[in-house]
């Protein structure tokens, strides 16, 4: 009796979560205790099924399976996504974007 063995090549890719990341997840979506592995998982759940887009610069944007507004911006390494950081898309975001581009404002008169 011949069997048939399927294989499913599955791409497995570590995620690093930066100290910047996590805070801003915790002031975007809730306070957790341990901000960055919620943050890994979701990242490798999101990226591993397919929701994920290269950018400029050689970042990459994988999008959260959970919140489709919550964007997280990673940069690859040598088999590794690092997160960044993280955004909200639309209206509705926890943090106004008129506070963010008011921030942004403020770190171009330093510079």
């Amino acid at each position: 009796m011949l069997r048939r063995i399927t294989c499913i090549n599955v791409v497995r890719m570590l995620v690093a979560v930066t100290d910047h990341a996590a805070e801003r997840f915790r002031q975007r979506v809730r306070g957790t205790l341990d901000a960055k592995l919620e943050i890994a998982s979701r990242v490798a759940r999101a990226y591993e099924a397919g929701r994920s887009e290269p950018r400029d610069r050689g970042t990459v944007l994988v999008r959260d399976l959970e919140r489709r507004d919550l964007v997280y911006v990673c940069r690859p390494d040598v088999g590794e996504l690092v997160v960044i950081t993280l955004f909200e898309e639309g209206e509705d975001a926890a943090v106004p974007k008129r506070f963010t581009d008011a921030l942004k404002r403020d770190d171009d008169r330093r510079a």
